[in-house]
């Protein structure tokens, strides 16, 4: 399924669309910087700015590769538009704190930018950001992990918190 697709969204009857979300990413931190270009009455001083958006840059990174290790030991696919081709259920190592350690690394490496960026409303890109994968991204996942998993995955789902 191509980046411009759509496929369906049963829980609601919506046609939800398929994008990547490392594209998503992109365009909201893109919008961030947009913003805190158009409004500069917003800006704010943060003493340690730098070392504050290199610690969250950091911890983003951490999060993302515990995930993709997880993913790659497993031998599963990581391929966010393909959830139905995962041939194991991961559940251990930093699955068992949150089910989208590549997500939450994605929103922490947002949040990093919008503590460069110095600007009160890019923060709120990192809101769009978590608001638009909890809409469009994760359901259609998590429908296809239930399909294949069944049982399994739903005690997986109540045992483990989506974000965090």
């Amino acid at each position: 399924m191509s980046a411009s697709q759509v496929s369906p969204d049963s829980s609601n009857g919506r046609r939800a669309p398929r994008v990547p979300p490392v594209a998503v990413t992109l365009i909201v931190a893109a919008l961030m910087w947009a913003l805190s270009r158009w409004v500069p009455s917003w800006r704010y001083a943060l003493p340690g700015r730098e070392f504050v958006t290199v610690a969250l840059v950091l911890l983003a990174a951490a999060v993302g590769i515990a995930g993709l290790r997880a993913f790659h030991h497993a031998r599963t696919t990581s391929n966010p538009l393909r959830p139905e081709k995962a041939s194991a259920l991961v559940t251990g190592g930093i699955y068992r704190h949150t089910r989208n350690p590549m997500y939450v690394a994605l929103a922490i490496a947002l949040l990093g930018w919008a503590v460069w960026l110095g600007h009160a409303v890019a923060t709120f890109g990192v809101v769009a950001f978590v608001g638009w994968m909890d809409r469009w991204q994760i359901p259609p996942e998590e429908r296809a992990l239930r399909a294949l998993f069944g049982d399994e995955f739903v005690r997986y789902c109540s045992e483990v918190r989506r974000w965090l």
